[in-house]
């Protein structure tokens, strides 16, 4: 029996081994091929061969020549689980405390412990179906940085100018969204309109609205209050777990 343990032993270590040689030469071959790419790192997947490369926030398969690159998901068919979809959220992960807070047009209701940003464009018709939802969650913190996408909507710089200008730009803000009320202000103040954008921009936010929950996870699109609501509590548990 002992023999048997020591055999099971080796082989075990051998292909530990063996797997570990695979990823060094895969790696190898990746920072051989592309010198000016950020390899941040090479593992393993569940398919034989294939590896899960991260370049920055970015993730690609490969083979161990690294001659070929997949972008996509790995499903496993047997309880149909995403594999990739975790790793790609986490790579994606905003660091919330040092979003520059005082450039947002901020809401707070009941204990505001909750908190959330929201990266909006206030004619963007999306953004206009999430604001009524945001206005019905309760003890929250609510931080709305202004993205004018001008592209699509030529008006929206000034709109959100005006908006910031306005002697109560929160309630500026979701009269317009919400009743489309146009602000009582000529947009002429100083304002973080335009650094907001570039914030956006160098978040990698491509589109409007991108909510970010407080442990730096972005939720895309105009969501319910019901599925904001589930995702808060179950960030604010997780947050509360980690200082135990």
């Amino acid at each position: 029996m002992k023999l048997k343990s020591l055999l099971v032993g080796a082989l075990a270590s051998v292909a530990v081994m063996s797997a570990s040689a695979d990823v060094n030469t895969a790696k190898a071959n990746l920072q051989k091929q592309y010198p000016a790419t950020t390899i941040t790192s090479v593992t393993e997947t569940p398919i034989k061969g294939v590896y899960e490369v991260v370049l920055g926030k970015n993730l690609a398969y490969t083979d161990e020549t690294g001659a070929y690159f997949l972008f996509g998901d790995i499903i496993r068919m047997k309880d149909q689980a995403n594999i990739t979809s975790p790793k790609r959220d986490e790579l994606n992960k905003i660091e919330f405390n040092k979003l520059p807070f005082k450039d947002a047009i901020t809401y707070k209701k009941g204990n505001g412990s909750r908190k959330l940003a929201v990266f909006s464009d206030p004619d963007c018709p999306f953004c206009k179906q999430l604001e009524p939802q945001l206005a019905k969650l309760d003890n929250v913190t609510i931080y709305v940085f202004t993205n004018p996408l001008v592209g699509l909507h030529p008006n929206a710089r000034n709109v959100a100018k005006k908006i910031w200008c306005a002697p109560d730009r929160a309630k500026a803000w979701r009269e317009y969204l919400i009743s489309s009320i146009a602000p009582n202000s000529d947009g002429t103040c100083n304002n973080p309109v335009d650094a907001n954008v570039q914030l956006s921009r160098d978040l990698g936010f491509d589109g409007t609205p991108m909510t970010v929950l407080e442990d730096g996870s972005v939720v895309a699109g105009a969501v319910s209050a019901g599925e904001l609501d589930y995702k808060l509590d179950k960030v604010a548990s997780d947050l509360k777990a980690k200082k135990k």
